[in-house]
């Protein structure tokens, strides 16, 4: 037997082994059934599976894609406001141009006045293309000056503190304080009647107290951090911590409160235009149209179709306003629809 044993190992073939090669483990299983090692980002990469780290970006953009309302209003807004930007193109007419065969007619389907003729003959669809042209760059321009005037005081305040810190906050009360109809009027009439572009600069220059007083206590916060600490040990300068380290901490509220900031502006904008303060004409406005439309009440198409484009535009930008704050929100959890 043991003779046996040693000729059958003397005959059998020996495959060699390459040193190349790797052996694979085993297969585990449980009760019979296989199941994936756990091998953590090496395993994952081994089997082929892509892992991709998700920035905190990426879950602000899933969250906001899944805010129902935000995006209805984000899809109104770029129609409403594509339209106003391509007015040119869009418009069947010029806005001063004047029909003297159709004074103040309905809106009808069948002609070319889609929203009616106002008292001297001007195609209304026209106007109000024209008007939201206007009312937007009102709203992004009073938005974006406020915003840069906000972040610059508000971050100036809260990073040095101290004195500067009073003496920015304190003149920041101080335009808190001041009566903001009245002061709106007075400047308006003064100063910017007739341009949207000046009305514009004096509507920034009373917006960007709530988000001055937003950042500063964003940066209060953010100078004590160990990566604030550790930009500065690595020689950093200050506006370079500032606006490269802390700055990226406080885009959200800073978006959010210059989206809503748009819509604001364009109702104050509307308000002034309507009172006789604001935009003159013949630059057209919704606010003026809604305005010019007193003297012909029995025209309802003359206040309806101005004052409903307002209605629609505000509420567009709230809801994407609410949509950014929910998605741009580190401690939200839940979407709201």
């Amino acid at each position: 037997m043991g003779i046996s044993i040693r000729a059958s190992a003397m005959t059998d073939p020996i495959t060699p082994v390459s040193e190349d090669r790797e052996v694979a483990p085993p297969q585990q299983t449980v009760d019979g059934v296989p199941i994936a090692p756990v091998g953590g980002l090496d395993t994952a990469l081994d089997q082929g599976l892509e892992v991709k780290a998700r920035s905190q970006w990426n879950y602000a953009r899933r969250r906001f894609v899944r805010h129902r309302l935000a995006m209805v209003g984000l899809v109104v807004l770029i129609i409403v406001f594509g339209a106003g930007i391509f007015a040119n193109y869009i418009a069947p007419y010029s806005f001063s141009e004047i029909d003297l065969t159709n004074l103040i007619s309905p809106p009808t389907t069948v002609g070319h006045h889609f929203f009616g003729t106002d008292a001297i003959g001007r195609d209304y669809f026209s106007r109000v293309i024209y008007g939201i042209r206007t009312s937007e760059e009102v709203g992004v321009f009073v938005a974006i000056l406020s915003s840069l005037i906000g972040l610059v005081v508000g971050a100036i305040a809260g990073y040095y503190g101290g004195v500067v810190d009073n003496l920015l906050m304190r003149t920041t009360d101080l335009v808190l304080t001041l009566p903001f109809l009245a002061i709106l009027l007075t400047a308006s009439a003064l100063l910017g009647q007739g341009s949207q572009w000046r009305v514009s600069i004096i509507l920034a220059l009373l917006f960007w107290t709530g988000l001055a007083r937003v950042v500063r206590g964003i940066f209060l916060s953010l100078r004590e951090k160990e990566y604030v600490e550790a930009a500065k040990a690595a020689g950093a300068g200050d506006a370079r911590i500032m606006f490269r380290h802390i700055l990226p901490n406080t885009l959200g509220p800073i978006i959010v409160n210059g989206t809503l900031a748009v819509a604001t502006a364009i109702l104050i904008e509307a308000a002034l235009s309507f009172l006789g303060f604001g935009i003159k004409p013949p630059t057209p406005s919704l606010g003026v149209l809604v305005s010019d439309a007193q003297a012909n009440p029995q025209q309802w198409w003359l206040t309806v179709f101005p004052g409903l484009t307002i209605v629609i535009i505000v509420l567009a930008i709230n809801f994407v306003g609410d949509g950014l704050r929910d998605a741009l929100d580190p401690t939200q959890r839940r979407v709201r629809a």
